[in-house]
């Protein structure tokens, strides 16, 4: 596998109001390529819209990451309502086409855990659905092990596999 270091100027930053845009496009486009843009998604979730409002919430963080200037996908930590109080959610991890397998998606995750950690949570949970195939190899790459069930009020309804991470 490649890696980042080929392309230039590479920015993981907070997200910021006029990301939105961008970001809830990313988001979708790649839900709608693999067939995963169906109801009880975040596709279909109008905070999609706004995740820098989302994200504004204490104990959330959204990233996002930029190529020489240009939003290509981001990733966040959310406390997700109904989790442990020691658990937060990964949520909205989406790279475009172009940019997947060059190692920006773990780096995405790495800064996620970074900052769950520092947030306080010792363990990350998340949802996702077998369409996402490339992302669950990262997750499971990552540490994430499957559950038997949800965990927390997402309300995604439209995720059908469940994984959480010890981050500790």
């Amino acid at each position: 596998m490649a890696n980042c270091s080929g392309m230039t100027n590479i920015q993981i930053r907070p997200i910021r109001a006029e990301d939105n845009a961008s970001i809830a496009r990313i988001i979708r486009m790649t839900l709608a390529e693999f067939g995963a843009d169906k109801p009880g998604t975040v596709f279909f979730d109008p905070t999609t819209d706004d995740l820098f409002q989302l994200f504004s919430i204490p104990g959330s963080l959204y990233f996002v990451a930029e190529v020489n200037g240009a939003l290509v996908g981001g990733s966040g930590v959310y406390p997700t309502p109904g989790l442990p109080v020691n658990c937060c959610e990964l949520v909205k991890l989406y790279l475009l086409p172009e940019i997947r397998g060059l190692g920006l998606g773990i780096q995405l995750m790495e800064k996620c855990f970074q900052k769950a950690i520092e947030l306080g949570f010792s363990r990350m949970y998340l949802e996702t659905m077998p369409e996402l195939r490339t992302a669950i190899g990262l997750y499971e790459k990552t540490g994430f092990e499957y559950l038997s069930g949800p965990m927390g009020k997402s309300g995604h309804f439209g995720c059908d596999l469940w994984m959480i991470k010890n981050l500790l």
